[in-house]
């Protein structure tokens, strides 16, 4: 498999909720850099990250866009979130099923053949004006 039909096998899994799917592409060290936040380190951290994900929005990812360096050791995606927000994330505006439409990226190693490093990118602010209001 190559670098772009890695990344775009994660994401296509992301958008079928196939977590088990999702989480098989990562390497078992994998560096998860949230946006805006820290960084964990582990496939088992980033599993409990996407069941606090899952649990508090629904989202789907479109126009997404994979590009890969020559050696297929680095990538990065733009994409549009198109989300909802089901269940109050601590720290943030109250829920009530907003949607929201946000454009994003990211950015990824790739070793041994799975994803060891992703850096995700989007507006917190604009992402907090378009469900606070």
């Amino acid at each position: 498999m190559t670098t772009t039909e890695l990344i775009t096998a994660y994401y296509a899994a992301f958008n079928a909720g196939d977590m088990d799917a999702f989480l098989a592409l990562l390497h078992p060290e994998v560096a998860h850099d949230i946006n805006q936040g820290r960084r964990e380190t582990g496939k088992d951290a980033f599993g409990r990250f996407m069941q606090h994900m899952n649990r508090c929005y629904r989202e789907r990812l479109a126009d997404i866009v994979v590009m890969a360096s020559g050696d297929g050791t680095r990538a990065s995606a733009e994409f549009t979130v198109h989300g909802e927000y089901i269940a109050t994330d601590e720290g943030l505006p109250p829920a009530s099923g907003q949607r929201y439409v946000l454009p994003a990226g990211a950015f990824f190693d790739v070793r041994d053949g799975k994803v060891s490093r992703v850096t995700n990118y989007y507006n917190l602010n604009d992402w907090i004006a378009q469900v606070g209001a």
